[in-house]
């Protein structure tokens, strides 16, 4: 609802502007909300913090990557939105490949590249390999993030002290943690490194939202 504006000292068409003026600033207001997450629970060990991040179905983060793969790569940035089985991700970065993003479900995964051409894509590592020279791993990456295994594959992990991923070993991929920082009032990755044969992914965690499970 608008407020009453009275000013009998302007013209009507001045009345007018500032009515405008005043609409458009309260419109614009109302538009900008501070996008806010929950606490995590505790995570006090490796098999509650396996257990109840594997839970979590609606989460966020934003952050940097740099990807290597022979005379190839780049540094970017990196956002990603987690829906239950539904994921978006936006990775941009120099070298001609602008803002791409891949969003996927069971159901399959599309590529949407800078020029907005979509591709269904049935194996995305390969396809963004014979793309632009380089991959990333986008069906685990949502658990390597979190700090767990992809839990459709085997893998071989080490814990810290404090019961959190150091590393693992899974598919043909290796992944180090070499840094956490608070984030939803628990321990979360902040510093990530996913190599293979091939490719030397890096990823620095800025800030991260959870929704509830």
């Amino acid at each position: 609802m608008f407020a009453r504006v009275c000013s009998p000292n302007l013209p009507d068409r001045d009345k007018g502007r500032v009515v405008v003026v005043l609409a458009t600033l309260l419109l614009v207001s109302g538009c900008v909300t501070t996008r806010s997450g929950v606490p995590l629970p505790n995570l006090d060990s490796w098999e509650s913090r396996s257990a109840v991040l594997g839970r979590q179905s609606h989460w966020e983060f934003n952050g940097r990557i740099a990807v290597k793969a022979g005379d190839e790569g780049f540094n970017g940035k990196i956002s990603w939105s987690q829906q239950a089985s539904a994921f978006s991700t936006a990775v941009a970065g120099p070298l001609g490949i602008g803002a791409v993003r891949i969003e996927g479900d069971e159901r399959g995964i599309v590529l949407t590249d800078k020029d907005g051409l979509q591709t269904v894509m049935e194996d995305a590592e390969s396809e963004l390999m014979w793309r632009y020279g380089w991959s990333i791993p986008v069906t685990s990456l949502r658990y390597w993030a979190l700090g767990i295994p992809d839990p459709a594959r085997p893998a071989i992990t080490e814990i810290d002290a404090e019961g959190r991923l150091s590393s693992l070993e899974q598919g043909n991929w290796r992944v180090d943690i070499s840094r956490y920082r608070e984030a939803a009032g628990q321990s979360m990755p902040r510093i990530l490194t996913a190599t293979n044969p091939e490719t030397r992914v890096r990823m620095v965690f800025d800030s991260w939202i959870f929704f509830g499970r």
